[in-house]
């Protein structure tokens, strides 16, 4: 129940000079909603129009417009579900700012007390129920400390990109202007079926998963999670998930696929092997036409297959319009014979066909190295290292860096690190990660920044 009275003015206050940092920096996805839902501050209704808004900006805006009118205890609940989708530096802002007002509040009171015991009426109206805030305030924020866990990922807002930057490198990259800007895909194996295998759970994968839901729901993708798959139930997810027609109206995609891994495949919670290579057949130029010539980016442990490229036909669209001369001559197309010229146009239409790589456009971030069997570290509270570096290294970079460039950054982070767990054998212990890539352009996400709003 919202109650008889709407928010407490101090409360309005707080989100609203608070309101542009909030609106650059909260991930306001399915989860926060769910949340405030639960917690009687929104109505089914509501939570459709906040979704419905088509970037992440406008769906803050719209959240902080709705919430000063859904009474006292919503800032309240506001702030927990800050807290419980780790959005907790916001949720400091907020509790610190409202501290400070109550702060201000409680002298003004003192002095008022002051000058009643000093004047028989009082030189000004006195705050109403004021006196027992300072008290309910210092126990919220003191839970809220409690609450911080100093071994959970730290999460950075993603900065944003400059409209300066977009407009000076927007023409050698991958058009990235859609929003969303893609759909992503995360599948996170944690748990193993002991009946069908002997691979142990993989603890800490759960915080991999949330961190990069996290990641991209802010990076402005639309994101699915699935977990604990069998082998043939991650087939059938990929599979759905490559079909997908809102492919069509975004720029580019994302697949992330977590588990236990040997080379070239990934187990599924039965046990089974799952080929990387058929991963990412589904995503090629024949299977995938949606995602022709856009980028499509992997993060998972895997080898490439070496299968011979027959090529394929480019469906209709703006790359297609002209065959390039290089490319006719790398194809070592001869002149017409006067045979195929009687062919006539059909023979004429398909000469001037451009076709494209069986598999193109791709970017593929390793945990480890290829060749080499060595393990990929996992840290069982803050996750593996090389999500955690891939969620640091985007948040941090992506505004002005392109992928390429950002991987190579997380190689060099991942060079440094080493285990510290003395008296066992994982004390000093590394890793190297590697990234394989048929990129074609520079690849720049310009986060947070839409040209055509």
């Amino acid at each position: 129940m919202l109650g008889e009275c709407g928010m407490k003015e101090r409360d309005k206050l707080a989100l609203k000079k608070n309101s542009v940092a909030l609106c650059k920096e909260m991930v306001v996805d399915e989860l926060l909603i769910q949340f405030l839902q639960a917690e009687d501050v929104l109505t089914e209704g509501m939570a459709e129009t906040i979704l419905a808004e088509p970037t992440s900006h406008k769906r803050s805006w719209r959240l902080l417009s709705l919430l000063p009118k859904r009474g006292p205890q919503a800032f309240n609940s506001f702030c927990t579900a800050l807290k419980e989708t780790e959005q907790q530096h916001l949720c400091t802002l907020l509790i610190r700012f409202r501290e400070r007002e109550t702060y201000t509040m409680l002298h003004s009171f003192n002095f008022a007390v002051f000058c009643l015991q000093r004047f028989p009426e009082p030189v000004f109206p006195l705050p109403t129920q004021e006196c027992a805030v300072p008290a309910k305030r210092a126990r919220t924020h003191e839970s809220m400390e409690m609450c911080l866990d100093a071994d959970s990922p730290v999460t950075t807002a993603v900065l944003p990109c400059t409209p300066e930057f977009y407009m000076s490198h927007s023409a050698q990259a991958y058009q990235m202007s859609s929003s969303p800007r893609g759909l992503a895909l995360v599948v996170s194996n944690v748990r193993f079926e002991p009946e069908l295998s002997e691979l142990d759970t993989r603890r800490g994968g759960e915080v991999d998963e949330e961190v990069l839901r996290r990641l991209f729901t802010e990076l402005d993708f639309t994101v699915s999670l699935h977990k604990d798959l069998t082998v043939q139930a991650m087939r059938d997810c990929i599979e759905q998930f490559a079909r997908q027609s809102e492919h069509a109206v975004c720029d580019c995609s994302a697949v992330c696929l977590l588990s236990h891994g040997v080379e070239g495949c990934i187990y599924g919670t039965d046990g089974q092997l799952l080929e990387l290579d058929w991963v990412f057949e589904r995503f090629d130029n024949a299977r995938c036409p949606l995602l022709q010539n856009k980028p499509k980016m992997f993060f998972i442990q895997a080898c490439r297959g070496e299968e011979m490229d027959s090529g394929v036909d480019q469906i209709d669209g703006d790359d297609g319009k002209e065959p390039a001369g290089c490319e006719q001559r790398d194809a070592g197309r001869e002149e017409k014979t006067e045979r195929q010229s009687e062919a006539g146009d059909e023979r004429e239409r398909e000469r001037l066909r451009v076709k494209l790589p069986q598999r193109s456009d791709m970017i593929c971030g390793f945990a480890s190295l290829k060749g080499f069997s060595t393990a990929a570290m996992r840290n069982t509270k803050k996750g593996s290292w090389f999500i955690q570096e891939i969620n640091t290294a985007l948040r941090l970079r992506a505004r002005d860096t392109h992928l390429s460039d950002i991987l190579v950054q997380v190689n060099g982070r991942i060079k440094e690190r080493e285990g510290y767990a003395p008296g066992s054998a994982h004390h000093r212990c590394k890793e190297m990660s590697e990234f394989t890539s048929s990129l074609c352009k520079d690849f720049y996400l310009f986060p947070k920044y839409c040209p055509n709003s």
